[in-house]
């Protein structure tokens, strides 16, 4: 049988693909999964939506999200942004949990609109989901409650603006509680950033970068089986630095060692870094050092 896609574009299409009662507003909704029966044709399913989604959820089966499974028997949290694709087994049950829908539209023009963009964590995987205790999903449920109650009352001049404050405050504590999960798991992520600093000097420590090129956030990434999110957001609680930066710095470490160690043209150095165009080079060798390549060998 071959897999579905749905896409669901409206809160109208997912209060059906929950078959949920009739929605109170067409830009955001909060399901409680316990009460939905999802109308899902049989085989898997990969569907994504036109919505921002948090999760709260506890399944019995199992989760695709890109290449990746994962079990989600535990209860966790979880984000997607519009658009993503999740793909889930015939078997899969949720037994309980919430999920929060709303459309990019709602916070178009709103400081969480603006700022949307630094919650990262809609851009991690599935498996980098995030653990909440009791007490936590209770101060989430607190900002769902004030959410339904404001677009199930009587719409007024401030009904927007408090429903997507409450969006930004539960989103906000989601943040302080994925600063918490880093903590709690610091001997796994001390090695992770261990395995990334090998597989970072193991790159630069080719001879050239020419049939190689200039390595991305994403290969680091893939090497070390994460999303490229939530591997800069790690870095940067353990190091202060983003992988970008790591990245930068390596590369301006083997290139002073170029510069000094011998008497290539700073053009031919810039195509052993992997530089398809010189001038880039120079550019980001100053904004790094405050002196140009030539500079920089002249005073040393």
């Amino acid at each position: 049988m071959p897999d579905k896609i749905i896409h669901l574009n409206s809160i109208s299409e997912i209060h059906d693909y929950y078959t949920y009662p009739k929605p109170k507003h067409p830009l955001v909704t909060v399901i409680d999964l316990a009460r939905a029966k999802r109308n899902r044709p049989e085989g898997v399913v990969h569907y994504s939506t036109a919505f921002y989604n948090v999760g709260c959820k506890r399944f019995e089966g199992t989760l695709k999200y890109g290449k990746s499974y994962y079990d989600f028997n535990e209860g966790t949290l979880m984000f997607t942004a519009p658009n993503q694709v999740i793909s889930s087994s015939p078997d899969m049950q949720v037994n309980e949990g919430w999920a929060l829908f709303f459309h990019p539209d709602l916070i178009h023009a709103t400081e969480l609109g603006r700022k949307i963009h630094q919650y990262s964590f809609f851009s991690y995987d599935v498996s980098e989901a995030l653990h909440i205790s009791e007490d936590e999903k209770l101060m989430l449920q607190d900002c769902l409650k004030r959410i339904e109650k404001e677009y199930s009352q009587n719409v007024d001049k401030h009904t927007g603006n408090l429903i997507v404050d409450n969006i930004q405050l539960l989103l906000n504590y989601c943040s302080r509680f994925y600063d918490r999960q880093f903590i709690t798991r610091a001997k796994v992520n001390n090695d992770l950033v261990q395995k990334f600093d090998m597989l970072l000097l193991e790159y630069f420590a080719q001879e050239s970068l020419v049939n190689t090129g200039l390595p991305d956030v994403k290969y680091f990434a893939s090497r070390l089986n994460l999303s490229p999110s939530y591997l800069s957001d790690l870095l940067s609680k353990y190091t202060g630095k983003t992988t970008q930066e790591h990245i930068h710095l390596q590369l301006i470490d083997k290139a002073k060692s170029l510069l000094l160690g011998s008497d290539q043209p700073i053009r031919g150095i810039a195509y052993d870094l992997g530089f398809e165009h010189p001038s880039h080079f120079t550019k980001l060798f100053k904004s790094k050092t405050g002196m140009s390549p030539k500079e920089f060998r002249g005073v040393n």
